[in-house]
């Protein structure tokens, strides 16, 4: 039995129908909720209360469908589900593109190009080769500093070409091709130097200028550096850095400190005194002997014979009486000097008022005076005097009587040629 009130009595009895109960067509229910609906909305408002049934008929009528949801809501969730598939499949990609990528290349030929092309793009950059680089540091410094666009480009050119290198700096530009990065590291014009010359007898402050000229470091570094011995390696005995500067020609890598440059001088001259067999605790001395016989020895040809009157003086106790050293400690240019200057004791540098060397350097000595002090000529010449300023030629003595007869030679020169000169 059914629970349903009959709607058609129901209907029947309610007051304000004009037509009979017995003649009224019956009201459909859809049509009995509307009714219903009408009775329970308030006069004058909105409907507050009024809720739709739920669908009975099993999917008839619009809009039903077997689980209850509309056809929109039922598109949505199969696009849901089609872009969930497309989002993990473009990770699961991505992540398998991440992990094998070069071997997804070489299987689907998609290889990337590992070589520029041309001579590069015009902007410079320094590329620097240092001593005991080997191939794969050489290839590794292109590719960082953006000349190459792989180290293997570089290096296969290397393994098929076998090239040498000469450390230094060298003006490269960026995306240059392999083979032409390889043809400019080994072009003398593209390598980067600054440098000096060192002249042999040169004294400390010329040099020093001669550095800052060659190198464009203000001469102020190249001073302040110059009076730190120690840092520089310099025996605890030497005054300065006088006579430590080997003399020759210099190239220098870009970027170097006052200092460096220094030390590299000082550096050669230890490797010549090394080289001469000079023993580190001789080094002062030979160097010292050395400066005076390379300031007043003249031609180079008369070095062994300076070097044996200076060492025979010494020897015999005799003070060495040389001009050149008394002017470098009073700081004048002359060769000559004056009796005053001649007689002060405190000019560490006079040799005509204090005994046995000066205290140090007078100047640059170059190899021939470092070797004539090393290996003097046998003789017995106790002195010397240049006779002729245009030539260098100089007489030696051994007696005093010998060395006025040869001083007056040199006077009488000096009034034959006036207009000679005498500056250091």
């Amino acid at each position: 039995m059914s629970n349903d009130p009959n709607w058609d009595d129901i209907f029947a009895s309610q007051p304000g129908d004009a037509r009979p109960a017995s003649t009224a067509a019956p009201l459909t229910r859809r049509q009995l909720r509307e009714a219903e609906g009408r009775e329970r909305t308030p006069v004058g408002g909105p409907q507050t209360d009024q809720r739709e049934a739920p669908q009975r008929d099993g999917g008839r009528g619009g809009g039903g469908n077997w689980n209850g949801l509309p056809k929109r809501k039922r598109r949505l969730g199969w696009l849901w589900a089609l872009l969930t598939l497309v989002v993990l499949a473009g990770g699961a990609a991505f992540a398998a593109w991440t992990l094998f990528e070069p071997q997804v290349r070489e299987v689907m030929g998609w290889q990337l190009p590992t070589d520029y092309e041309g001579t590069g793009n015009g902007e410079e950059v320094n590329v620097v080769i240092n001593d005991g680089d080997i191939g794969e540091d050489i290839a590794t410094t292109l590719h960082e500093q953006g000349v190459t666009m792989t180290f293997d480009a570089f290096y296969d050119v290397l393994l098929a070409k076998e090239p040498t290198f000469m450390p230094g700096t060298y003006r490269l530009q960026k995306k240059m091709s392999a083979e032409s990065a390889l043809a400019a590291l080994q072009d003398p014009a593209n390598k980067v130097v600054s440098g000096a010359l060192i002249v042999e007898g040169t004294t400390l402050p010329t040099a020093l200028q001669n550095l800052s000229d060659g190198t464009g470091i203000p001469l102020a570094e190249f001073e302040a550096a110059s009076k730190d011995l120690a840092s520089l390696g310099l025996p605890p005995e030497a005054p300065s850095l006088e006579g430590y500067l080997f003399p020759a020609t210099y190239e220098f890598e870009p970027n170097l400190t006052a200092q460096q440059i220094l030390q590299r001088l000082v550096n050669e001259t230890f490797t010549r005194l090394d080289a001469a067999g000079v023993a580190v605790t001789d080094r002062h001395r030979v160097l010292t002997l050395a400066g005076l016989v390379q300031k007043e020895g003249g031609p180079e040809a008369d070095f062994p014979q300076v070097a044996r009157v200076f060492q025979n003086r010494i020897d015999q106790g005799m003070r060495l009486q040389s001009d050149a050293t008394v002017s470098y400690g009073a700081g004048s240019k002359s060769i000559f000097t004056t009796d005053a200057e001649r007689a002060d004791t405190s000019n560490p540098y006079n040799t005509y008022a204090n005994d046995g060397l000066p205290v140090g350097p007078i100047s640059a000595p170059g190899e021939a005076a470092i070797n004539a002090v090393i290996n003097p000529a046998p003789g017995p010449w106790l002195y010397f005097v240049l006779i002729n300023g245009e030539t260098g030629e100089t007489a030696f003595s051994t007696t005093g009587a010998e060395h006025e007869a040869a001083v007056k030679v040199w006077r009488q020169w000096l009034k034959d040629h006036p207009d000679w000169n005498t500056g250091g």
